[in-house]
């Protein structure tokens, strides 16, 4: 379909179509029938008027009319172009900044599309709807909303005046079957021996933080590491917006934070529901991502019998990852000293898998890394599995493995607990 005359026709078909739909209200089928018309008379106008227009409408395939149409319906009525990327199955990300910038996430790629939107106006009309559509509300006095679709992607609203540069939406998709560690040793972000590794300590119920920067994967690592939980466990899920896909326990609770909004003032937060969580017999306690003072009572639970929890949380090491973890108990409770956060820490968390996203935009787990305990004033770790680049690597492409350090496990009593000694035994501090 030649892009030239497809945006050009969407535009001049929707104010046909408005104009015409100006003195009434249309239901749906008679909406279709108006744009099927309209459609009809633009190519008898064109057949008479303009050569080209005609040739481009006659070499329509079926499929080019009925995107047409539906881009013209959406625009209309609908979501006009965000209708039409939210359609594409292969789109994982949308950014769109202002009416006339929209880029996209395709295969790990980003790119800047060439549609855009008519104006400032089109765009705000229509995340409007978009939002409403979820059962939230976005305006000038509430310009910041975040939302989730029915398929569980991930919306994030700014408005004006917040937003300098138009109206921004960012949508985080996800794919409809959920991922496994398998999917990860195809796309090579980890090594079998690791992921053994890693079935072991899930399955002996270990407390594991997963972390990375913004787009590491860590929701998408978190969801194939719950593979590892036993089906007869009952597993309860804390999130600020539904993201995971756990689909192998029976006894599974999914639980989401609720903002406050100029409908409704009652806000329940992480924190209110890790509360919550404890009162409901949990066998293991999944929080989508800590990110403020719930750390603290992330904390309290592994550390009162609820083994095995997993979160994630933003941070470029698993260093970082204490300091953040330091960082947001003491937003909630300033009052507590450092050294017993730190201990805190030490005795809850047993390990950290650092997740990063390399320079070729491939997705790696960097480091698989033990949290030993406390020690002269600080939270000590022991590096199991790190992630080593060869020879081959470029500026371009990324070449390594993820290998075993020479570093023994310190902590073994739940391993041992678990019957997997011989695996230990087996596996212990091998060299390179």
């Amino acid at each position: 379909m030649a892009k030239e005359y497809f945006m050009d026709e969407v535009a001049v078909l929707k104010k046909i179509v408005q104009e015409a739909g100006r003195m009434r209200e249309y239901s749906e089928n008679e909406m279709s029938d108006l744009i099927d018309h309209k459609i009809q008379e633009r190519i008898e106008w064109a057949r008479q008027n303009d050569e080209g227009l005609y040739w481009y409408y006659q070499n329509l395939s079926f499929k080019d009319k009925k995107t047409l149409k539906y881009t013209v319906t959406e625009s209309v009525e609908g979501l006009g172009i965000l209708g039409k990327i939210i359609m594409d199955p292969d789109i994982t990300e949308v950014m769109i900044n202002g009416y006339d910038t929209i880029f996209v996430e395709k295969s790990g790629k980003l790119m800047q599309l060439e549609e855009h939107f008519e104006s400032s106006e089109d765009l705000e009309r229509i995340v409007k709807r978009f939002v409403s559509s979820m059962d939230r509300t976005v305006d000038a006095s509430n310009p910041i909303v975040d939302a989730r679709l029915d398929d569980g992607s991930r919306v994030h609203v700014v408005l004006p005046p917040v937003a300098l540069n138009g109206a921004t939406v960012t949508i985080r998709r996800f794919s409809k079957n959920p991922m496994t560690i398998e999917k990860l040793l195809s796309y090579g972000s980890i090594t079998q021996e690791a992921a053994d590794f890693l079935e072991k300590v899930v399955a002996t119920r270990h407390n594991v933080f997963v972390c990375g920067g913004t787009g590491s994967g860590k929701t998408t690592f978190l969801n194939a590491l719950s593979n590892y939980i036993q089906p007869w466990e009952r597993v309860i899920t804390i999130e600020d917006s539904a993201e995971l896909q756990i689909k192998n326990i029976p006894n599974l609770v999914r639980m989401e934070t609720k903002k406050a909004n100029s409908k409704d003032s009652n806000e329940i937060t992480i924190r209110d529901l890790i509360k919550a969580s404890l009162r409901m017999r949990p066998d293991r306690i999944i929080v989508g991502e800590v990110r403020g003072p719930e750390a603290l009572d992330m904390l309290q639970a592994m550390n009162t019998g609820h083994d095995g929890s997993l979160s994630t949380g933003h941070a470029n090491s698993p260093e970082g990852m204490l300091s953040r973890l330091e960082t947001m108990v003491l937003t909630g409770s300033a009052e507590l000293p450092l050294e017993a956060i730190r201990q805190q820490i030490a005795s809850a968390v047993d390990y950290i898998v650092h997740l990063s996203r390399l320079r070729d935009f491939s997705r790696k787990c960097m480091e698989i890394t033990e949290v030993t305990g406390y020690k002269d004033g600080r939270v000590t770790l022991n590096s199991i599995y790190k992630f080593k680049e060869d020879e081959k690597s470029t500026l371009k492409k990324v070449s390594g493995r993820l290998v075993r350090t020479e570093n023994k496990i310190q902590h073994q009593e739940k391993f041992i607990l678990a019957g997997v000694y011989d695996y230990l035994e087996a596996n212990d501090g091998r060299e390179e």
